[in-house]
Order: structure tokens, then C-alpha cells, then sequence
């Protein structure tokens, strides 16, 4: 039987509260991505240049730490994988989070928040983070008051 999981990162608690409700929508185990290092607000302070979210998100290559791992990652076939838009993209540490297992063979399915910008490059610019042949869906912006019934139908449409 085909098995799901919801992770996601979240700095403010949004994408938290979409991925609680996507999990439920899709009958999905749920995992946090929680960084090493918990940001700050002040490291999330997009107008500071030197700000740690900024800093990160200048450099490509870099690869924020993650303090815990999923379990028996081979068990899942589809992985949603949730994450607010920082500079049109997804943070560094979503780059980390898929570095870190096999996707091969594996759906992986973006969903995101954001205050105002798309998944712009996202989908692509994750690609190079996984194996060859892991399919990368571009999924879906789930701002608001998301609502399980409307997930479930779209969970059904993978």
C-alpha cells in the first residue's frame, strides 16, 4: 500500500499549520523539518543583508544543518515537502533536507506559503538535490484558511 509524508519547514508556524491540515487531507505521517540552529526573527529579517535568512539565501550552495531525521524514509512513496517562499525560492535548508535520503523512484510533491511571490524557479532549482529519478511535482501555494475537504480533492488529483 502506497504510504505519504507531509514534511515541512516552518519559520513562523504558517507553513506548520497548512502541513497539519495536508497531512490529515492525505492520510500522511507528519515530520518537521526543525534546523540545527532555530532561526530568530532577527535571523529572518529579510531587509538586513547580514541577516542569517539573507546570508543563506545569497549563497546557493549553502546548507543549513537539520537537527532530526525522518525514520524509514524507503517506506514512502509520495513525499510532500512544504516550505515558505523565501527570495522566490525555497530556503537552503529544504536543498539540505532532500540531500539528505534517496528519492529515487519516489513522488515528490512542493507545496509553500508566501506573502506575495509564486513557486517562481522553485521546482527547478530543487532538482539538482535529488536523484534522477525522482519526480518533482510543483504542487501548490497554500496561503490562508486552508481547508481539509479542498485538499483531499487535490491530494486525490496527484
Amino acid at each position: 500500500m502506497a504510504k505519504s509524508l507531509v514534511a515541512y519547514f516552518s519559520a513562523s508556524g504558517v507553513t506548520g499549520k497548512v502541513a497539519e491540515v495536508l497531512a490529515k487531507a492525505a492520510g500522511a505521517d507528519l515530520h518537521e523539518i526543525k534546523p540545527a540552529v532555530p532561526y530568530t526573527s532577527a535571523d529572518l529579517n529579510w531587509m538586513d543583508k547580514k541577516s542569517r535568512s539573507s546570508v543563506e539565501m545569497a549563497d546557493s550552495s549553502s546548507r543549513p544543518e537539520i537537527a532530526n531525521k525522518v525514520e524509514h524514509m524507503d517506506q514512502y512513496d509520495t513525499v510532500f515537502v512544504g516550505f515558505p517562499i523565501w527570495w522566490y525560492v525555497a530556503p537552503t535548508i529544504i536543498n539540505t533536507f532532500l540531500e539528505q535520503y534517496d528519492f529515487s523512484g519516489k513522488k515528490i510533491v512542493l507545496f509553500a506559503t508566501s506573502g506575495r511571490s509564486g513557486f517562481g524557479k522553485t521546482a527547478s532549482a530543487l532538482k539538482n538535490s535529488v536523484s534522477a529519478s525522482a519526480q518533482i511535482v510543483e504542487g501548490r501555494l497554500l496561503n490562508g484558511r486552508v481547508q481539509e475537504a479542498d485538499l483531499k480533492d487535490w491530494v486525490k488529483s496527484l
